[in-house]
C-alpha cells in the first residue's frame, strides 16, 4: 500500500519536552574526582566519598571502590569466593554531572552463593550506552588485576544497563560466559520510535491539522498542546471513541494484546507525552535517530490489512526521518542489539512496563532467530505493570538458571512471546512471576 506522508527531521535540539535539571558540581574539595568527554569537556564527576560501602549483615566480603578511567566502582567479593564474576550495568541515570554506582538488587543472593560481583558508575550520563559498555568491560579487566582471573564472568543490568548487557554478549561475546538482561531496551532505537509514534499518533486523532503537526517541535508542546490533545481523547476521564484508537494504537505498537494492557495504558498514557527527546540525536549519536517512516498503525489485531479508518490514521500522521550517518554500527551512537551473542542468555520483561514496553523483548527475538541463535536466548516474562517491576526472587532464579545452563548445559524454560495466541491469554506470564502485585500508578515511572 503506497502512504502520502509529511515527513519531518529532528534537528539536534529541536524537539523540547521541558526543563533539563543539570546537577551542579561541587566547588571542589575532598574525594570529588571530575571528568572531561572528549572535546565537550562536560564536567562529569564522582563524589568518592560515596564509594565507600559495607559488607551485608552476616556476610563477610572483602570490598574495594575508586575511580578507573573516569568511572567509580564498586567491587564485593565474598571470603567463600567460588572464583566466578558478575558484572552490573545500572539503568539511565538522566543527564546530570554526577556519576554514581549501583549495587545489583541480588547481591545478597550472590554472595550467598560465593560469586563476586563489581558496578560501574560509567565516565558519563545520558543514554550512553557504549560509554557504558567500554567502562564495564574495563571494570572487568581491572577486576582481573585486583583481586584474579574469575574462572567465569556473568553480565546483567536493568533498562538502559539491559542494553548495555546485550551489547557486551555480541562485542565481548569470548569475555563473558552468560547474560542476563533485564527489562533491557533490546529494541535499540525502536524505544524512541515508539514514544514519538504515540505522540504523533494522538495529535492525529486529537484533529489536530496535518500542517499544525509542526507543533511537535514547539517549546511549548507539553504545557500546550498535551492537554488539548488530552482533553480532545478523553485521557483525563472516560477515553472517547478517538482515545480507544490511541489505545488501540499503543497495544499494538508494544507487544499486542495481553494481559495488564489495561492498566498498563492508564498507568502511562500520561507519562508518555513527556517522552520526547530534547534532541534527536539522544546526545550520542551522528544525528537524529528517530524514524517512523515505517510504522503502522492498527486499531485491531489483524496484521494483514488495514481498514480504511487505519489507512486513513496512516496517512494523516506525521513522519519522522533518521539520518543515513546514525546506521553505524559497533559502539557509535546508540548501538545495535542484533541478536549475534554467542553465550547464553536469558531475558526478563514485565508485560505491562510502557517506559521500556514488552515488544523490546520480543524485537530482541525476531532478531536473534533471524541470526540463527534462537537455541540460545530464553525469554521470561513476569506478570507486572512496573519498569523493571521484577522481585529478588523472579531476578536470583532467572540468574541460577543461567549459570545452571552454562554450567550444565541444560536450557532453562522460557515464554513463548512471539506466539499472539500465547500472548493474549490471561494467564501468560504467570510461569516466572513471585508473588502479588498492588497497582499502584504513582510508583511505576522509576529508572534504575
Amino acid at each position: 500500500m503506497k502512504k502520502t506522508v509529511l515527513a519531518i527531521t529532528l534537528g539536534a535540539s529541536l524537539i523540547f519536552t521541558g526543563s533539563v535539571g543539570l546537577a551542579a558540581p561541587p566547588a571542589g574539595g575532598k574525594g570529588v574526582t571530575q571528568k572531561a568527554q572528549n572535546q565537550n569537556t562536560i564536567p562529569y564527576y564522582v563524589d568518592e566519598s560515596k564509594l565507600p560501602f559495607e559488607s551485608p549483615k552476616g556476610i563477610e566480603t572483602d570490598r574495594y571502590w575508586g575511580v578507573h578511567k573516569g568511572a567509580g566502582y564498586r567491587i564485593e567479593v565474598p571470603k567463600n569466593w567460588n572464583g566466578e564474576l558478575v558484572l552490573y550495568a545500572h539503568g539511565f541515570r538522566g543527564t546530570g554531572l554526577e556519576l554514581t554506582v549501583s549495587n545489583p538488587r541480588i547481591r545478597g543472593n550472590l554472595l550467598e552463593q560465593g560469586y563476586a560481583w563489581a558496578a560501574s558508575s560509567y565516565s558519563t550520563n545520558g543514554y550512553d550506552v557504549a560509554q557504558g559498555v567500554k567502562d564495564t568491560h574495563a571494570l572487568g579487566s581491572l577486576f582481573n588485576g585486583k583481586v584474579g582471573k574469575p574462572s567465569r564472568t556473568y553480565i546483567t543490568g536493568h533498562s538502559m544497563g539491559g542494553h548495555i548487557t546485550a551489547v557486551l554478549a555480541e562485542q565481548y561475546s569470548n569475555s563473558y560466559d552468560g547474560a542476563l538482561p533485564m527489562c533491557g531496551v533490546t529494541g535499540d532505537t525502536e524505544l524512541f520510535d515508539f514514544f514519538t509514534d504515540y505522540n504523533v499518533v494522538a495529535q492525529s486523532l486529537s484533529g489536530i491539522a496535518k500542517e499544525d503537526q509542526q507543533t511537535i517541535l514547539d517549546a511549548e508542546y507539553v504545557g500546550g498542546t498535551v492537554p488539548l490533545i488530552k482533553d480532545k481523547l478523553g485521557l483525563d476521564g472516560n477515553l472517547n471513541d478517538e482515545g480507544q484508537k490511541l489505545k488501540s494504537v499503543t497495544m499494538n505498537l508494544t507487544g499486542g494484546q495481553r494481559p495488564l494492557f489495561d492498566t498498563a495504558f492508564v498507568t502511562y498514557k500520561d507519562f508518555l507525552f513527556n517522552q520526547l527527546p530534547p534532541q534527536g540525536d539522544y546526545g550520542v549519536a551522528a544525528g537524529n535517530v528517530v524514524n517512523t517512516t515505517d510504522s503502522v498503525y492498527q486499531f485491531d489485531d489483524d496484521m494483514s490489512t488495514l481498514s480504511p479508518e487505519e489507512k486513513a490514521l496512516n496517512e494523516a500522521v506525521v513522519r519522522v526521518v533518521s539520518d543515513p550517518q546514525t546506521k553505524q554500527q559497533g559502539l557509535t551512537g546508540v548501538p545495535k542489539v542484533n541478536g549475534t551473542h554467542k553465550i547464553p542468555m536469558v531475558s526478563l520483561h514485565t508485560v505491562g512496563d510502557l517506559f521500556v514496553p514488552f515488544h523490546m523483548q520480543q524485537i530482541h527475538v525476531e532478531r536473534t532467530e533471524a541470526n540463527g541463535n534462537g537455541d540460545i536466548l530464553v525469554t521470561r516474562v513476569i506478570r507486572d505493570v512496573e519498569h523493571c517491576g521484577f522481585n529478588t526472587t523472579e531476578e536470583s532464579e532467572a540468574f541460577t538458571d543461567l549459570t545452571k545452563w552454562v554450567e550444565e548445559g541444560n536450557k532453562p524454560e522460557g515464554d513463548d512471546i512471539l506466539n499472539p495466541k500465547v500472548v493474549a491469554d490471561e494467564h501468560f506470564g504467570t510461569e516466572f512471576t513471585r508473588g502479588y502485585r498492588a497497582y499502584d500508578p504513582e510508583k511505576y515511572h522509576t529508572h534504575e
